[in-house]
């Protein structure tokens, strides 16, 4: 039998694979298209600093599964106590279970471009949340599976977008050199902070600990999980870019393009390239709602029983109950909007203001730990290490700042105006 070291490079990726799904979801898939239908390829270079950023923290969060001896929850506990876990586990479960509405308003979504019945796509919606709550019941070897089903849906969204993209001809010198960093039309820095915000998703950096503990990775199988986070990054790299690149070649005007959903970029698509695009499109994006709608839930579920000390290993109860409660949350805010136009605007304020404390924490305490030499031994992290993750954190600290200063203000601006237009006569 071979070990991890004789294995060939796609027998020693998984969790960077799964990690990818959960980052390239419909919030991603909105972001780019709007950032490309209004600055073209100007903004292509952020995505490689995003991606850089998220490699180094999905290193971090592989070595310290396949090194430490104990699951991230317990050595925070012993470490600093059980505060700081159960902290960090109710943030990033807030976090996921708050946004985990909008994984569910883009698989609606996708069945929404072709059904015409609310009722059914409500009804869909249902069954896809069974599905996914009797996958973590059912399956005993179950990351094993994880793996293979998010393999699937990598696969058809980088053949999906690929089609669209080639189909539409991009610019390839322009496409280059939106590489060169600029700020775009805007000249301004805030777009750029958006753009990284979806790529730089640190709770699911911080999940690749888990992932890796449940694949049985060891302190010899680190250098596989160099390989396998290189490889989930390439992927989100390559979806991201022809997500833009899509954009700019079919969407983009000269003029401000408003988006309100993925299915408005399928439309315009459609318009621009007939009804295939937006089928393959449709296709693409249901891939991408559905494997980020699984794995985002298994990260709040996961991190806050280990957290909670409930259990951190995939045979566990307690992680199981907490996925199952984050998936139907989501399931539920999401009935209600399709069913009673529930306005979920106060979801979206609450994860934005959870993640203004809980991302740049949850980067911190993953830097401690991976820098601590009890923890990591040998492979602690070195100067040049510590340097960039302390960048990273600033980055995301610039990112909560923006979350807190605009964003948030912004929501509930939009909320209490459509509150007032409710109570006016």
């Amino acid at each position: 039998m071979m070990n991890a070291t004789q294995k060939r490079w796609y027998q020693r990726i998984g969790p960077g694979l799964i990690t990818a799904c959960v980052v390239i979801g419909p919030g991603s898939i909105m972001t780019s298209s709007v950032i490309g239908a209004n600055d073209q390829y100007a903004m292509l270079w952020v995505v490689v600093v995003s991606v850089a950023f998220m490699l180094l923290f999905m290193t971090l969060g592989a070595k310290l599964g396949a090194v430490a001896e104990a699951a991230p929850g317990d050595l925070i506990r012993r470490k600093a106590g059980s505060w700081l876990a159960i902290l960090v586990g109710f943030g990033v479960f807030f976090i996921s279970a708050a946004f985990q509405s909008g994984n569910n308003i883009g698989v609606a979504a996708a069945f929404e471009a072709f059904v015409d019945s609310k009722l059914l796509v409500t009804l869909l919606v249902v069954l896809f949340n069974a599905l996914a709550i009797s996958f973590l019941f059912i399956f005993k070897d179950m990351y094993r599976m994880l793996e293979r089903v998010m393999s699937v849906f990598v696969a058809t969204m980088l053949i999906c977008f690929a089609i669209n993209l080639i189909r539409l001809k991009p610019d390839i010198t322009a496409l280059l050199m939106g590489f060169i960093p600029s700020l775009g039309k805007s000249g301004k820095l805030i777009p750029v902070l958006g753009l990284v915000g979806t790529t730089l998703v640190i709770t699911a950096a911080f999940y690749q600990a888990y992932l890796v503990r449940q694949k049985g990775w060891k302190i010899e199988d680190v250098e596989s999980g160099l390989i396998d986070a290189r490889v989930g990054s390439v992927i989100m790299f390559l979806i991201t870019v022809m997500l833009m690149s899509t954009a700019a070649a079919g969407l983009y005007t000269g003029e401000e393009v408003k988006l309100t959903n993925p299915v408005a970029v399928a439309t315009a698509l459609e318009s621009t390239f007939g009804p295939s695009a937006k089928v393959i499109f449709c296709l693409g994006l249901f891939s991408a709602a559905y494997s980020s709608f699984l794995i985002n839930s298994m990260i709040g579920g996961y991190i806050a029983a280990d957290g909670l000390g409930l259990g951190n290993r995939q045979d566990s109860l307690g992680p199981k109950i907490m996925t199952t409660i984050a998936l139907l949350t989501g399931m539920s805010v999401c009935v209600a909007v399709l069913l009673y136009d529930f306005d979920r605007t106060p979801t979206i304020i609450a994860a934005q203001a959870v993640t203004v404390v809980a991302a740049p924490l949850v980067a911190g305490v993953l830097l401690w730990l991976t820098s601590s030499r009890d923890v990591m031994g040998d492979q602690v992290n070195g100067r040049a290490t510590i340097g960039l993750g302390v960048l990273g954190v600033v980055m995301l600290v610039a990112m909560a700042g923006k979350t807190a200063f605009i964003d948030l203000p912004d929501s509930v601006q939009k909320y209490r105006q459509s509150l007032e237009a409710k109570q006016t006569p």
